[in-house]
């Protein structure tokens, strides 16, 4: 495919991806009714990573060793993302993990200031500030505290900011692809150890079509799909614009959650929401998409 069609297509394989990501936090609501958060994530990697492995089959002559321990590394913060956003959604709403989620690319800059001294910059501050807020209107009950799945969400996200740092450090000279497939790997193996060792589950529950339906989505679409999807069009789009559609995800997590869900979207709600959108895309695009060119 030529060059001109790749980069017409991109933009709208980042809002597919976006979309596929946001319908998924339903969907995992509907299924840890039946399926332990363990299982849940090791089922959805060990069925996802095989179907990425063939997305990029023509690649795997560039496979080296060293592919399982920097993917095995990044793929343990990875576990922990999907760990305590799952355990998170056990106790809050999607709506509120979609958003809370959102969180991490806030985080990531001074995660890396405390790592590697790399200041950020007053869009950073300016873009925690506006988050901090948003989480409060979010979370936070007339008695100041927090719920323990919005807690859980928000620790998923420090992890996604780990594994954000880890992918840009250890995935360095490497084919993105067989990076990212080598993480799905590690992320099902440590789940499995998770689930085998603490938790029980009937695997008959899968042959029910209101449990494999959504597990069947998580797999392919939510999983091997969407990372085809993001990859490709991060490749041919330019990283602000890429940035502002990837954040949707958050925004059609609310949507269909309403709908299809029921959540309530209180003033309050609607106000906290906001304000964390307006950071992320402050955080991630210091709003290039919107000053003036010369």
């Amino acid at each position: 495919m030529s060059e001109k069609k790749m980069r017409l297509l991109a933009k709208p394989m980042l809002f597919a991806a976006a979309f596929f990501w946001g319908a998924s936090f339903l969907l995992m609501k509907n299924a840890l009714d039946s399926i332990p958060t363990g299982y849940l994530i090791a089922i959805r990697f060990t069925a996802g990573a095989p179907l990425a492995a063939l997305v990029c089959w023509k690649r795997w002559k560039l496979f080296t060793p060293d592919y399982l321990w920097r993917g095995g590394l990044a793929g343990l913060t990875l576990f922990g993302v999907y760990w305590a956003q799952t355990v998170g959604l056990e106790t809050t709403t999607p709506s509120n993990n979609a958003f809370l989620s959102a969180v991490y690319c806030v985080i990531v800059p001074f995660m890396a200031w405390a790592l590697f001294r790399t200041r950020p910059d007053r869009y950073n501050v300016t873009a925690a500030l506006l988050c901090l807020t948003g989480v409060g209107f979010v979370s936070l009950t007339e008695e100041l505290t927090i719920s323990t799945g919005d807690l859980f969400t928000l620790l998923g996200a420090v992890f996604c900011a780990a594994n954000i740092i880890a992918v840009s450090r250890l995935g360095q000279g490497k084919d993105v692809m067989l990076f990212t497939v080598a993480q799905l790997a590690a992320v099902a193996l440590y789940a499995w150890v998770l689930a085998l060792t603490t938790e029980t589950f009937d695997f008959s529950a899968l042959a029910r079509p209101q449990v494999l339906g959504p597990m069947l989505y998580l797999c392919v679409m939510a999983t091997a799909v969407c990372m085809a999807l993001m990859n490709i069009g991060l490749v041919w789009s330019e990283p602000a614009p890429a940035a502002v559609i990837l954040s949707l995800e958050a925004v059609f997590g609310v949507i269909l959650a309403v709908i299809f869900y029921g959540d309530p979207l209180t003033p309050r709600l609607l106000i906290g929401f906001g304000l964390i959108f307006v950071g992320v895309l402050c955080s991630e695009t210091k709003f290039a998409f919107v000053q003036k060119r010369p």
